[in-house]
């Protein structure tokens, strides 16, 4: 897996960039889960870049470590090393908070914008578990440069705080595809229907669904979590999404 370095709010950051064939497309802003920046990543940045788009992965956690310190040693597929691996991971994700995580979208909007084959125009997003946040807040704080956000298996998108994701959808002008896992703690029946009541308010095109049966972590191949049909699901979605919206 062969990483770049880019400029975040507070240093330097790894990240995977994709193409297409062609080597040039609009830009995709890939918001890894809190597992981190890895192969399954890769692999998943890749199959968005077949479409016809540049993705850009940053380690979200470049704070914390480079991406051999903060990524899995473990084949989270085996019993109990899943759950092993969140016990370490679950500071990381706690220091993430609003007011770094928003100044460091913005550095990722701009390093995306100056990846070599990334064409002008609008730019779309996808995030996973916690990165569902992080691509809500580049959506709602970056209004005039994502079209598309993909938020899938995402964790805490609504909460009773004055920065929940939800809160800043006022601003976006993105078209959103949410694909929930089913009986999800961190995304419960109430959140996911005041994120639609949010949605629909503000007059935003948007698909909010439960897949059913598919657990958190879903799509991530290298867990033992892992729904091929809720990540096939969700592929398809957001290409279609992206059709929509970045051409």
């Amino acid at each position: 897996m062969d990483l770049i370095d880019i400029p975040a709010a507070d240093g330097t950051a790894e990240a995977y960039v994709a193409r297409p064939e062609s080597g040039t497309g609009p830009g995709v802003l890939f918001f890894m889960d809190a597992i981190g920046l890895r192969p399954r990543i890769a692999e998943m940045a890749d199959r968005i870049a077949s479409w016809g788009y540049v993705v850009l992965a940053p380690n979200v956690f470049y704070r914390a470590g480079d991406v051999e310190a903060v990524g899995p040693h473990a084949d989270l597929r085996e019993p109990g090393e899943r759950e092993a691996f969140f016990q370490e991971a679950m500071p990381r994700i706690g220091a993430l908070t609003t007011d770094l995580a928003v100044p460091d979208i913005a550095a990722y909007v701009d390093a995306l914008r100056g990846v070599d084959g990334v064409t002008d125009g609008p730019i779309g997003v996808t995030g996973y578990c916690m990165g569902a946040r992080l691509a809500v807040r580049a959506a709602t704080g970056h209004p005039a440069d994502v079209a598309a956000c993909g938020g899938f298996h995402g964790a805490g998108l609504v909460t009773d705080q004055p920065d929940s994701p939800h809160a800043g959808l006022v601003t976006a002008r993105a078209a959103f595809v949410f694909g929930h896992a089913d009986q999800d703690p961190s995304m419960p029946a109430e959140a996911i229907e005041a994120l639609g009541v949010e949605l629909a308010e503000h007059g935003l095109v948007a698909s909010n669904e439960v897949y059913p049966g598919a657990a958190h972590g879903y799509s991530m191949s290298d867990t033992s979590v892992y729904d091929e049909a809720a990540t096939e699901r969700h592929f398809e979605e957001l290409q279609a999404l992206f059709a929509r919206t970045l051409h």
